[in-house]
């Protein structure tokens, strides 16, 4: 049995690889989570807009006014929809990335489940290569006592 590992290199692919898809994942949740805050903050502003320009309603306002107010809250609308969108398209691309990660994860575990099977199988021989030695060494030991008294 040889030392050497011979699916080492593919090991260190798959290493490579889902050390990338790691990194890869990391960027894509980050970016959905931009994402999402972006949204947060659109809605948030929103909400805030409305709220001035029912204040304003209170108060009275100008026609000009109101419809600079409706004008800007239909904006800030698509602005929410548009970003909605992203937020999906972003959460697809996350749940992809995992899927991806989740696949070289798995192909790395087998690989290296043979890594260990294989060292384990040369730790056996090593052992057994040392017990052969000593049980040898033992019987020359007693074979030279025992020839030696006779």
């Amino acid at each position: 049995m040889s030392k050497n590992f011979s699916l080492q290199p593919l090991l260190e692919l798959m290493r490579d690889r889902t050390d990338e898809a790691t990194r890869r994942l990391g960027q894509l949740v980050a970016a959905e989570q931009n994402a999402r805050s972006r949204l947060d903050l659109l809605t948030q502003y929103r909400e805030e807009y409305v709220q001035r320009f029912r204040d304003a309603q209170t108060q009275g306002m100008t026609q000009q006014a109101w419809q600079n107010y409706q004008d800007f809250i239909d904006k800030i609308d698509t602005a929410i929809a548009q970003q909605t969108e992203m937020v999906q398209a972003s959460a697809q691309n996350t749940a992809a990335g995992q899927e991806h990660w989740k696949a070289q994860n798995t192909k790395l575990k087998a690989i290296d489940t043979l890594a260990v099977r294989h060292q384990h199988a040369l730790q056996r021989k090593e052992l057994r290569q040392e017990q052969k030695q000593q049980d040898e060494y033992v019987t020359r030991r007693y074979q030279q006592e025992h020839n030696g008294q006779g």
